[in-house]
């Protein structure tokens, strides 16, 4: 008896050594993959401390530009001015002179911007997605105050500088920013103000609105606008810091990335860190904490109207979870979820990895439902002429909206980054009206021979522009009450540019 216990231990020993053995070889065979990847250059290592954070001494808007000033100050010493010229190398954006160089537009629309409306009847905070800048919601911003509102475009602590900016930014700093322009917005009169965030920037929105039915010194909002919210991510973003703190430990530079990319676009970073990953979930994790504690307490009657588009199709968040950890949680209160469904005359659905289809059922016999629910579909599947199907909670039956607005033929749906970008944007969309001063990426010929790309087949691929983007605007205004159409009481106004 004695020897088969100790053949017994032995064997259980000698596993959990192979066992050992194989996981070590195989984080090994991890950690050489990820350091063989393209060396790390000054835009990911550049250590800009001038950066806003939640712990800065800061407590008005205005000193969060003169700090935004000095950050760019040093993004020029620490990054541009080690770059030298653009040379042979025509698309960094850390290259002057370059075709991504942000300095060859007007304005750089990688800083915070404000446009004061002359009588302004809304004040407006808008709030870019991670890995992003300002630009992304341009297009709506220009709209906007030509409709009469002020608008407040925030830079986002961590963004609009260089990929570095994202290694250890916090979501509580960007939460602070987010606060402080509120406060600014909100500080002048009684004019109902209104935000519209576009991915992590929705995200941002959904947790300032939450904070504000628990905190007396939030500055309260009268509604959201909400474009590709992240509301749920996987579980794997989760797990992604154990990546960095892996390398920290090991003095491996290159595990702070998921991504090192070329630096090809002006006002988003390719190269992506997994410390904003990291963000991403607990930003959520934040939310539906959150959620639970304002449930528990029957709270959320306030929360203020909710309007959300979403592509049915999304590769960057759980669109289900939209409707779970969002919508079925909140009171009645003139909320509206609006998902673009795929274009089904492209007959794509026998090749796709998951079929729509169940959960645009589950949408529209949900019991309970306290929201609208809007479906932004083809007319029927011959014909690209798209109509939006409204379900009104409590009905089956849908009403019918024609748009006047048709699917494009080489497009199957729509994006995650394609929502905030109309199909004239300078540097994304299909038909810009005129040329802008640098890149185009909206619509560039991909045919030709796989990997001869310096940009990779698949990121160009991806839908960059949104057909339906007249769509979008036009409910977004009418939404906070400006412009034709308005449902909140708003005057419209004007406001040159």
């Amino acid at each position: 008896m004695l020897l088969v216990r100790s053949l017994l231990l032995h064997l259980t020993r000698l596993m959990l050594y192979g066992s050992l053995g194989v996981l070590l070889t195989l984080l090994a065979v991890f950690v050489m993959y990820l350091e063989g990847r393209p060396d790390l250059e000054v835009w990911h290592l550049a250590d800009l401390d001038e950066e806003f954070t939640a712990d800065s001494p800061v407590t008005a808007f205005g000193e969060y530009l003169e700090l935004e000033d000095r950050l760019f100050e040093q993004l020029n010493d620490k990054v541009y001015a080690r770059t030298g010229p653009p040379g042979s190398d025509q698309i960094n954006r850390y290259k002057r002179g370059s075709l991504a160089d942000p300095a060859r537009w007007p304005r750089n629309w990688n800083r915070s911007y404000v446009m004061e409306a002359d009588e302004p009847s809304a004040r407006v905070l808008l709030l870019h997605g991670l890995s992003d800048a300002p630009y992304s919601l341009r297009a709506m911003a220009q709209r906007l105050h030509a409709a009469g509102a002020t608008v407040l475009g925030l830079r986002i602590p961590g963004h609009g500088t260089a990929p570095s900016g994202l290694v250890e930014v916090r979501w509580q700093d960007m939460a602070a920013a987010v606060r402080l322009a509120l406060r600014h917005l909100s500080a002048h009169d009684n004019l109902p103000v209104y935000i519209v965030g576009y991915s992590n920037g929705a995200a941002l929105a959904i947790d300032y609105a939450l904070a504000s039915l628990e905190e007396e010194d939030h500055p309260t909002v009268a509604g959201l606008v909400l474009l590709s919210p992240e509301i749920g991510v996987t579980r794997t973003a989760a797990l992604a810091v154990w990546q960095a703190r892996l390398g920290h430990l090991l003095g491996l530079e290159k595990l702070a990335w998921n991504n090192i990319l070329l630096e090809y676009e002006p006002f988003k970073y390719g190269s992506f860190a997994v410390n904003a990953g990291d963000v991403s979930y607990r930003i959520t994790h934040e939310i539906r904490r959150k959620l639970d504690r304002l449930s528990a307490g029957d709270r959320l009657q306030d929360m203020p109207p909710v309007l959300a588009f979403s592509s049915l199709i999304d590769a960057t968040v759980v669109a289900p979870a939209l409707v779970a950890n969002l919508f079925n949680r909140l009171p009645a209160n003139d909320h509206e979820l609006v998902l673009f469904d795929i274009n089904r005359q492209a007959g794509i659905e026998h090749i796709l990895r998951w079929q729509p289809d169940a959960m645009i059922d589950a949408l529209r016999q949900a019991p309970g439902n306290t929201y609208r629910f809007s479906l932004v579909t083809n007319e029927n599947e011959h014909t690209p002429k798209v109509v939006v199907r409204h379900w009104q909670p409590g009905k089956a039956e849908a009403s019918v909206e024609a748009l006047g607005l048709e699917w494009p033929g080489d497009v199957y749906s729509l994006s995650h980054v394609a929502l905030p970008f109309p199909p004239d944007d300078p540097v994304y969309g299909a038909n810009p009206t005129a040329s802008g001063p640098g890149i185009h990426l909206g619509d560039m010929a991909l045919r030709g021979e796989r990997g001869a790309l310096l940009i990779s087949d698949s990121a160009m691929l991806r839908l960059r522009w949104n057909p339906f983007y007249t769509y979008l605007e036009d409910r977004a205004l009418a939404f906070m009450g400006l412009g034709p159409g308005r449902t909140r009481g708003g005057r419209a106004g004007t406001g040159g540019l």
